[in-house]
This record gives C-alpha cells, structure tokens and sequence, in this order.
C-alpha cells in the first residue's frame, strides 16, 4: 500500500481514487514507529541501572525525528514533491500518540493522563479531515 495520502489535488498525479477519511486517518498516523516506540518503553522501563527518564526522552527525540524520516521515505514518489504536510502531520502524530502513553511526559508535574487521552481520541478524529 502506497503512504502518500492521495486527496482531490493530487488525484490527477495518483493512481486510483482520492483516500477516504479512513484511508486518510491510517496513512497520518505513523503506526509502525508507534508499535516501535511501545517496545522501546517496555524495553527501558524493565532496564535496570540505566536513566529511565533521561533515555526515554532521548528515544522521544529519536522517535521524532524517526517518524519523520520514516514518514518521508514510505511517501517519496519519483517525479512528485515532498509530502510535507503529511510528514508533518505524521511526527506530530507519533509525539500525540506518546504523550498520550505517558511515558516520559509521566514525570512531569502537569501531566494529566486523562487530558493526554482527550487529546489522542481528537487527534484521531480531525486528522483524517485534512487534505494534501
């Protein structure tokens, strides 16, 4: 399946009909580095005599700049600009899915686990009303 979101733009340039909202909501949200991202955090918080926090928050560093890159390859077709948008909205995607985990944001003060879930269920919802 090809990453590259198709919408009523570039419909001209994709093959096949322009992604549904559904198509759309899989396509932003960068599940592969989500999936790796829930490994890493069981992998660091069983670790012993390591800086779980400070490791975790590099691995979110890391992460970022993952979904980013990730982002950009699975959507790169030959002849046709970036995707920035989509790689953009991917990253922030993958920083939502996090937050909402908790992990490493669990450590700050004003972290509220419930308002984190508010926000990913949102997320979720709108991003599949953005278009290319």
């Amino acid at each position: 399946m090809n990453r590259r979101v198709a919408s009523l733009k570039l419909q001209s340039t994709a093959t096949g009909a322009p992604d549904t909202y559904f198509d759309k909501v899989i396509k932003y949200i960068p599940g592969d580095v989500v999936a790796a991202w829930v490994a890493v955090s069981a992998l660091v918080k069983t670790a012993n005599n390591v800086p779980r926090t400070t490791v975790m928050w590099i691995c979110f560093v890391a992460g970022l700049v993952l979904a980013a890159a990730w982002t950009w390859k699975q959507t790169h077709v030959s002849g046709q600009s970036p995707a920035v948008k989509q790689i953009v909205i991917a990253t922030i995607a993958f920083g939502v899915w996090v937050f909402a985990l908790g992990t490493p944001f669990d450590g700050l003060e004003w972290y509220r686990p419930l308002y984190a879930s508010l926000l990913l269920i949102l997320f979720t919802l709108v991003v599949g009303l953005v278009d290319q």
